[in-house]
């Protein structure tokens, strides 16, 4: 799964009062109604259950993120190892520069309930209700926050969560079907940055063995 990478966190849910649950879904409609491209640096902290009596494993891993509305973003991971998720509107391609390998899919087939699709691809909050189920979240650690569910049975994702400081989207909460953790932490964001399609064309590098799916 493309995604698996953004499969993520863990859902702290408590009681409290309603006014603490009343802005991380306006904040949401503001953010995808209003901030129509943007760019980011982002730290992203993977944990894996442990097995066997084993601890959990955790990595991470940071880079650099932006979005053009509708379809198009990226995410360029810089460290520990340079990998590269781009979708252009049409395509979606990873490319792992260690192995040297591009994998190309076709972007409509693999979006769906994603992350991704989520806090970048759709074109306004309708798009996004009719992939996930949206609820408030209480407010904790300074930010608002918005749990998304997605309606899809089959889908890799138990929840999202979507974490806004000051309307501005600060971290992004996932837990997958299989109980990995990835929290994504973002800054240095920068809304309705002048970004054009050309900013998320790929073109497979020479030699690279290209995968399509």
């Amino acid at each position: 799964m493309v995604f698996k990478r953004f499969l993520v966190a863990t859902l702290l849910i408590s009681t409290c009062a309603c006014s603490a649950w009343a802005q991380g879904l306006k904040s949401l409609e503001n953010f995808v109604k209003n901030v129509k491209s943007g760019q980011a640096d982002f730290n992203q902290v993977v944990t894996s259950p442990g097995k066997d009596g084993q601890p959990p494993r955790v990595k991470t891993s940071s880079g650099q993120f932006a979005f053009a509305r509708p379809n198009r973003f990226k995410f360029i991971y810089r460290k520990p190892f340079e990998q590269s998720i781009v979708a252009d509107g049409q395509t979606l391609w990873l490319f792992d520069a260690d192995l040297n390998q591009v994998t190309a899919r076709k972007q409509a087939a693999v979006l769906g309930s994603t992350p991704a699709a989520l806090i970048a691809a759709a074109p306004d909050l309708r798009a996004v209700s009719a992939e996930f189920s949206l609820s408030e979240a209480p407010s904790a650690s300074g930010l608002e926050w918005v749990l998304a569910t997605p309606r899809a049975r089959d889908s890799s994702l138990q929840s999202v969560r979507v974490g806004f400081h000051d309307g501005e989207l600060a971290r992004l909460e996932i837990l997958d079907s299989f109980g990995q953790k990835s929290v994504l932490t973002f800054s240095a964001f920068d809304a309705n940055a002048s970004l054009d399609a050309a900013a998320f064309q790929f073109k497979p590098p020479a030699g690279a063995d290209v995968i399509r799916q």
